[in-house]
Parts: C-alpha cells; sequence; structure tokens
C-alpha cells in the first residue's frame, strides 16, 4: 500500500506538470521564456514532492487515523505552494497587496492544519500531529527575504520536541514511526537544499513576462467580499470558530485597505447608539443581518489605520501589529531596553542579547525566543503563546491568557512563574539527555481557614 501510495502521489505531480506544458497557468499570457515546459525550479520541486513528501505521505497512510489525515493537508500544502513557483517563473512579482492572493491557498492551509491538530489535543497520535503542526509555517518562505532558508531550518528545529517523543514512545515499538520521522524531517531537509540552490536570498521570480497575478496564478478568491468580513466577525465573539478566524486573518496578509472592500455601510436609523427606539428590541433577528454586517467594520478598522511595526522608540523595542511574520528578530539590544509586543498573531520574535525586560500584549499564537532577561517577562490578555530562554530570566508573568508554554533552559530553572486568571499553561524543564519534560501548572485552588488564617493549595482535577 505504501509503494501504491508513492506511485499515485508520484501520477499526480506528472499530472500537473502535463497541465502546466499546456498551458493551464492562462490569465495573463503563456510562460516567460515562450515555452511550455516548467522551468528548471518548478521541475526540482516536483522531485521534492515525489520524493521526501511521497514517502511520508506513504508512511503515513500505513500509520493511518489522524495522521494520515494529516498528510494529505500537507500534500494539499505543496500543491498549493507549487503553484505559485510555476507562477513566479512565468511572470514578474507583482505589488505586496496584489501578492497576497497569490500567498492565500498555501496560508489557508497551513492555518487548517495547525487547527486540526488543535482540535484533536486527545488524539493517540497527538505528537504526530504536533511536529507537522509546528514545523508547517516553513513553508512561508516564499515571503522570507533574504534568508528564506535559515527560516526553515528554524521552523525544522520547532518540530524536533515533537519528533523526539515519537522516538521515544516508538522506537522499541513500532519502527514505522521511527521511518515516518525520518521521512518527514527530511521533507525540510530537502526543501533548505531546493532553497539554497533556486532561491538563495528569496522567490526567484521571472524578468520578463506579465506582472503576476492572481487571476493568472494560484486560484484565490478576490479580496473584497462577504467572507473575510464573516470570519472577522467570528474572530471578535470568540468561542469554537477560533480556528476558522484565524485562516481568515492569515489568508488576508498584506490586504490593506483593501479588506473593508466587501463591507455594507450601516445608516444611522439602523445603529442601536443613534437610534434609541432600536434598543428595546430583546430579539437580534429582526436586524440581524445589520449587526453582524456592522461588527467586521470596527474589527477591520484597525487593520487599514494600524501598520505594522519594528522600531526601536528611545528605550523601548516596538513590535506591533504584526501578522503572520515568522522571522522577526531584534539583535542590537542593550541593557537598559525593554520589548514590547503588541497585537502580534501568527508570528515569531527573537529577541538577541541582554535586555530589562519584554511585555507581550494581547496577541495570538505568538512565540517568543529570547537569550537573557535581568527583569522579568509579562504575558498580558494571549492566547496559545509560546516562550523559550535560551539563558536567564527571575520572574515570568501570566495574566489573562490561554495556552501559554514556557521552555526553561538549564540556566533558568530557578525561574519564578507567577500567574493569574489564565489556563493551559505549560513549563518544559530540560532533561538531562537533552529532551523536555512538560508539567502543567495549576489552575485549581483549594482554600480552607486553619483557625487564624486561610490557606490555599493547589488541587488536581479527578480524571
Amino acid at each position: 500500500m505504501a509503494e501504491l501510495a508513492g506511485l499515485v502521489q508520484r501520477l499526480e505531480v506528472a499530472v500537473g506538470r502535463l497541465e502546466s506544458m499546456s498551458g493551464g497557468g492562462g490569465g495573463g499570457g503563456g510562460p516567460a521564456a515562450g515555452s511550455g515546459a516548467v522551468s528548471a525550479y518548478v521541475e526540482a520541486y516536483d522531485a521534492l514532492i515525489s520524493g521526501p513528501v511521497a514517502q511520508y505521505a506513504a508512511l503515513s497512510q500505513k500509520i493511518g487515523g489522524d495522521v494520515q489525515k494529516h498528510a494529505e493537508m500537507m500534500k494539499q500544502a505543496f500543491t498549493c505552494q507549487r503553484q505559485l513557483l510555476v507562477t513566479a517563473s512565468r511572470s514578474q512579482k507583482p505589488s505586496d497587496s496584489a501578492l497576497a492572493p497569490l500567498l492565500a491557498p498555501v496560508s489557508k492551509v497551513i492555518q487548517e492544519v495547525q487547527a486540526f491538530r488543535e482540535k484533536n489535543r486527545s488524539s493517540p497520535l497527538f505528537n504526530h500531529l504536533s511536529a507537522v503542526s509546528e514545523s508547517i509555517p516553513a513553508l512561508g518562505w516564499v515571503t522570507m527575504a533574504p534568508k528564506p532558508g535559515p527560516f526553515v531550518k528554524d521552523m525544522q528545529d520547532a518540530a524536533m520536541f515533537y519528533t523526539n517523543r515519537v522516538l521515544k514512545d516508538y522506537k522499541e515499538k513500532d519502527k514505522i514511526h521511527v521511518d515516518w520521522v525520518k521521512a518527514y524531517v527530511s521533507i525540510w531537509t530537502e526543501l533548505q537544499a531546493y532553497i539554497k540552490q533556486h532561491h538563495t536570498t528569496g522567490l526567484s521570480w521571472s524578468k520578463t513576462g506579465p506582472v503576476a497575478s492572481a487571476s493568472g496564478g494560484a486560484p484565490a478568491p478576490p479580496p473584497p467580499g462577504p467572507p473575510p468580513p464573516m470570519d472577522f466577525g467570528e474572530k471578535s465573539s470568540g468561542g469554537d470558530s477560533g480556528a476558522v478566524s484565524r485562516n481568515a486573518l492569515f489568508a488576508s496578509l498584506n490586504k490593506g485597505a483593501d479588506i473593508t472592500k466587501g463591507l455594507k455601510h450601516v445608516s444611522d436609523d439602523k445603529k442601536t447608539h443613534k437610534n434609541p427606539a432600536l434598543k428595546a428590541q430583546t430579539g437580534p433577528l429582526p436586524t440581524g443581518p445589520k449587526p453582524v454586517a456592522s461588527r467586521p467594520t470596527a474589527a477591520a478598522s484597525p487593520a487599514r489605520t494600524l501598520p505594522p511595526v519594528l522600531e526601536l522608540d528611545g528605550k523601548k523595542w516596538k513590535v506591533e501589529n504584526q501578522e503572520g511574520a515568522q522571522g522577526l528578530v531584534i539583535s542590537d539590544t542593550e541593557l537598559k531596553q525593554v520589548v514590547y509586543a503588541f497585537k502580534c498573531n501568527n508570528s515569531t520574535l527573537q529577541v538577541k542579547g541582554k535586555i530589562n525586560s519584554i511585555i507581550v500584549d494581547n496577541c495570538k499564537k505568538m512565540g517568543l525566543v529570547f537569550d537573557d532577561v535581568v527583569g522579568i517577562i509579562e504575558v498580558i490578555n494571549c492566547r496559545d503563546v509560546k516562550i523559550q530562554v535560551m539563558g536567564k530570566v527571575p520572574t515570568i508573568s501570566i495574566n489573562k491568557t490561554d495556552g501559554c508554554h514556557v521552555y526553561l533552559s538549564k540556566d533558568s530553572l530557578a525561574c519564578e512563574i507567577i500567574s493569574a486568571k489564565s489556563s493551559e499553561m505549560n513549563v518544559l524543564v530540560p532533561n538531562k539527555d537533552g529532551e523536555y519534560t512538560e508539567i502543567p501548572v495549576p489552575e485549581q485552588f483549594k482554600t480552607i481557614w486553619d483557625g487564624s488564617k486561610l490557606v490555599t493549595t493547589a488541587t488536581e482535577i479527578a480524571g
């Protein structure tokens, strides 16, 4: 079955190449070189798909279950990226705003892969899902310049914690899982070699031909229209639709003001704050569609007026409004400086050197790696953040945050972790063998009166 799956994958690649040769890219005219054949770097990418990706997919099929479902998503992600490469090989680079629709298909699958893992935390194959979910942002290398290769290496390293767990669990039990790890890791190793050969400083675009557009390249929905506002509304309301709204956020990367084009204008007579008579209506049904349309306006406005920021303002490094920025680095630091990260989503930030303090405020799916902090790390009003200490930090404060993983170094084991109004917190402590032990931070407490004072102790939820 594994060999058959690999053969099917190779056939899919061959069909894709034949479609490209027949001029399927369309829209903006023929290939830049005047030939129907795909470029050399697209052929090299096909070899990556028919090699390591196909092997990983075949082994995933053997394992079955959630791992197989995840692999199907991964194949789709590589297929979408191949289409982007075909477009780049035949077209000139477009503006950043025009590039967003071309990136949307890959971005959407990346978010689906990560959402699948979050929805299946109880899966017996959770470590497999986590390894894929942590490293899938590597496909964002097409937006990373001038060092796309090192970016893929960073994402590959992010998966090592979970691939090591898989190896530990199955090394003596089932060789298929060991082979699965090797095949999966080899995807990113081969991708780095591919990038080094064909896209050393960034995605290579054609010097001739038409300027790339979504109509002549990767299929993507037009920037304006109801779907983005609907997802932004769900994001505002929270709840079970969080993964869907994150998909829309990532897919809407770099749209800027275009994201508000599909919103409907609400007249003053329909606004409750300007029409007191509407406030008496307790049921939302009579005016249901209108309020739904008005909510995204408030959510989308900041995207139009607040651009991404990464700058040093006096003694403060300001990192604000970053969306899908997977390679932010602050390197020229001083001891007196502080870092303030605000409203950064689906992004990673590395802070090098020794600084005074770091604040992470109102961020979602944010990754922070830092060397040394002499004061405190504060995490406030965040969701699904990961913090890795490379050197030392005396105190980490976590407030009003859902989902926080703290990776301590050997030099930071004496760190104090203070938490309040937070959930899903885990501290990962390094072992002698280089692996980590994950320890949950208590969220439930018992308080008793001992006759003179209240005594509070942590408790564990049974079951």
